[in-house]
């Protein structure tokens, strides 16, 4: 089975260090620290699809420095949080076009950096009592000086499943997407859900569908701004469509060979998500069988 996109991260997040301030101060001064390059929340790479990374002395005065991990030879390397930092909303055509530029491990990387910086720039205040919040344990939490409130980032869990019947799986296509391009239903697990019961809810919320037997694939983390999407497969009890046009453009049942083929790269019934993508892992996963 194909590795998902923004896995297979090579850094060392180093937790243990994180609650040292002595230690982060150390890594913070250790000449060998390096920096991701960052413009406006989006890397830049090497002809190889390698982030590239520059000297803690690009940073701006009044930067926080999150540590992302140490590699191999225990070399520090820190993403920067700017003060009034904001993510852009959407991704950028230079974004997507680098999605799968990336060489093994390093969109991992990136994908990391991009989502804890993403969480401190919405998350300045306090929760709990409305206070600005201070950045701590090596930038992977803030803290309330004035009630005491800790606060981590957050990672919001999303189902995205094919639902099989008689050897078909049901895709669905949803607005503004290129032509032809049908993928895996997917939607957000509700608090109280167990991932089981999202897959149910959310196929029959979208396609009228009744879900059962749900089984686990994989799971990718989607940074935009920070998800989980955990890949299922499923059993419908039979294959009558109503659609929530609210929801889905269109939906289709697709025979595995039709499936296999386009995963193949051959010309059929719809146009795949790209690979970085896990509907891409999950739809040659059930191709294969």
């Amino acid at each position: 089975m194909r590795v998902p996109g923004f896995t297979g991260g090579r850094l060392n997040r180093a937790d243990n260090l994180r609650h040292d301030a002595a230690a982060i101060a150390g890594l913070q001064a250790d000449w060998r620290a390096r920096l991701l390059r960052l413009v406006n929340f989006e890397p830049e790479l090497t002809a190889e699809g390698t982030l590239v990374w520059t000297s803690l002395a690009e940073a701006s005065d009044d930067a926080e420095l999150v540590l992302l991990g140490l590699d191999e030879g225990d070399r520090p390397h820190f993403a920067a949080y700017e003060p009034g930092m904001r993510a852009p909303p959407g991704r950028s055509l230079r974004l997507f076009g680098m999605l799968d530029q990336f060489a093994p491990g390093e969109a991992a990387t990136y994908a990391a950096a991009r989502s804890v910086l993403d969480w401190h720039s919405r998350h300045r205040f306090c929760a709990n009592c409305g206070t600005p919040t201070a950045m701590m344990r090596a930038g992977w939490a803030r803290k309330c000086d004035a009630c005491g409130a800790e606060h981590f980032p957050r990672v919001d869990p999303v189902v995205i499943m094919l639902v099989e019947h008689e050897g078909r799986a049901l895709l669905g296509r949803g607005k503004g997407w290129p032509e032809r391009r049908y993928s895996a239903l997917a939607g957000f697990v509700e608090p109280g859900e167990s991932i089981e019961e999202a897959v149910a809810r959310e196929v029959f919320e979208e396609a009228g569908v009744r879900a059962r037997h749900v089984r686990y694939i994989a799971s990718q983390p989607w940074p935009f701004p920070s998800s989980l999407m955990m890949a299922c497969v499923a059993e419908a009890e039979d294959d009558a469509l109503m659609i929530d046009t609210s929801e889905l453009e269109d939906a289709i049942w697709v025979p595995r060979d039709a499936v296999r083929a386009v995963m193949a790269g051959e010309s059929g019934p719809f146009l795949p998500a790209p690979p970085y993508a896990i509907a891409h892992t999950l739809l040659t996963a059930w191709a294969q069988g």
